[in-house]
């Protein structure tokens, strides 16, 4: 097991503590002392790197060392794990909602996991505002003594749904007063239907807004496409451009696209949003079968790396001249993080967190939908799965017996639950080739924040 991980950012030396979550930024020669599951003893020490350093220098790091080893500020213990095991017995509140507002979409990306908004069904509806309210009473009836909801308003494309959204909201409004709640949402549109009208609502209405555009032109014209195979890269960057500008300053935003094998050199991408004057961004790895021709494999990992340490050194620049943006992937907060429970549990799929269709079935998440084994109930009778949200609840880092080994488990959680079973058949089995990624997204992460927070 690693009580400690090691790795190179540029030219700096990192060691992690992984039970504390400590970072030090160190020597080459502490580097070197130091293996990931204990301190060797100092004569095994000085026979390997005796040829690199002198003795007197290894005496004198080798005495520190031990000194941080006894106050458990290095090799620190897990305090977590009955946590863990104690907590697959709490009692279920959902924070959390997906609301599939639309099963449709106006356009038809080469890469969607949901079908182009059909999820698989073969039909494209959309949610009665009827639904939406009974979606609204179901989650805070099941919130229990959360105050705080968030509502995640999804597609397809929800503002094909605009009227509905607008009663689902003020119905909410209504019902988060009486019921001494707060409910936040949240929306992911493709911009295709900005206006004035709609931009002016969003802003108003939602605490986060997600746009989503995949980069270059020649990027996001390959594959977020129309139905008549032309690129919607002209229409919709001048409305986000606009949805920035009016959004309000206080309130969040992100321009979020997707990067395929059709761009491994998605550096080039980030950096040309971030040339248009967007500060808040994510370009994501995209989630397909081997056999997709747009899908990302274990030969395409080496350009990917070297790709997230372009962009460590291109955002670590910016920075420096007061030009900053941020990276969604390498926002982390190293002098607390989220809570034990979140470090532990992720997302909370399929019992903090659920996704509701728009006939008001239940499921774990939005990428579950459709997948009858993973059908949890209704907003009419409610959750009636009890075995699946216990399976969901369990399946912490804890009992996924890769994760628990690994130095990465207090940052990704045990990564997507959606992805392990489209993967591997077993939530408990993470996605290889994402569990790479995200290791050396967190590294870089972790990097930018030790040297922007040291300048």
């Amino acid at each position: 097991m690693s009580l400690v991980h090691k790795f190179i950012q540029g030219n700096d030396f990192y060691i992690i503590d992984v039970n504390s979550g400590a970072v030090h930024l160190v020597d080459e020669i502490v580097y070197d002392l130091l293996d990931e599951d204990k301190l060797r003893s100092k004569e095994e020490i000085i026979k390997e790197y005796s040829n690199k350093y002198s003795v007197e220098e290894i005496n004198e790091v080798y005495d520190e060392l031990e000194e941080l080893v006894r106050e458990e500020v290095l090799y620190s213990k897990d305090l977590y794990e009955d946590i863990a095991m104690e907590s697959g017995q709490a009692e279920v509140n959902i924070k959390a909602l997906c609301l599939n507002i639309i099963h449709d979409c106006n356009l038809k990306c080469k890469y969607c996991f949901a079908d182009e908004g059909e999820y698989n069904s073969g039909c494209r509806k959309p949610m009665s505002a009827e639904i939406g309210k009974r979606a609204i009473d179901f989650v805070i009836k099941n919130s229990g003594p959360r105050r705080n909801i968030e509502v995640d308003l999804f597609g397809g494309e929800p503002l094909m749904a605009f009227e509905t959204i607008k009663e689902i909201v003020d119905y909410a409004r209504e019902q988060e007063k009486l019921h001494k709640k707060v409910i936040r949402f949240t929306m992911t549109t493709n911009a295709t239907l900005l206006n004035d009208e709609t931009m002016d609502y969003l802003d108003k209405n939602m605490g986060n807004i997600v746009l989503s555009i995949d980069g270059r032109k020649e990027i996001n014209d390959k594959v977020r496409i129309r139905f008549d195979g032309t690129g919607c890269y002209d229409s919709i960057l001048p409305k986000i451009k606009k949805m920035v500008e009016v959004r309000d300053k206080s309130k969040s935003y992100y321009v979020r696209g997707t990067f395929t094998r059709e761009n491994t050199d998605f550096f080039e991408d980030v950096k040309h949003m971030a040339d248009l004057g967007f500060e808040e961004i994510s370009i994501e790895p995209v989630v397909l079968p081997d056999e997709h021709p747009l899908s990302l494999r274990k030969e395409d990992l080496p350009t990917i790396f070297k790709q997230y340490d372009m962009l460590y050194d291109e955002m670590l620049r910016r920075h420096e001249e007061g030009k900053e943006f941020k990276f969604y992937h390498f926002n982390i907060d190293l002098q607390g993080g989220p809570c034990v429970y979140k470090r532990i549990s992720g997302c909370g799929a399929g019992h903090e967190y659920v996704a509701i269709t728009p006939d008001g079935d239940i499921y774990p998440c939005h990428q579950f939908v459709g997948k009858d084994e993973f059908l949890m109930g209704n907003i009419f009778d409610g959750v009636k799965n009890y075995d699946l949200v216990k399976n969901f609840k369990e399946a912490h880092i804890y009992n996924k017996p890769t994760c628990k080994d690994c130095w990465a488990r207090f940052y990704c959680s045990g990564g997507c639950q959606a992805n392990n079973f489209n993967f591997n058949g077993d939530i408990h089995v993470p996605y290889e080739v994402g569990c790479e990624m995200q290791k050396k997204r967190i590294e870089c992460a972790i990097a930018l924040k030790s040297k922007v927070m040291g300048n």
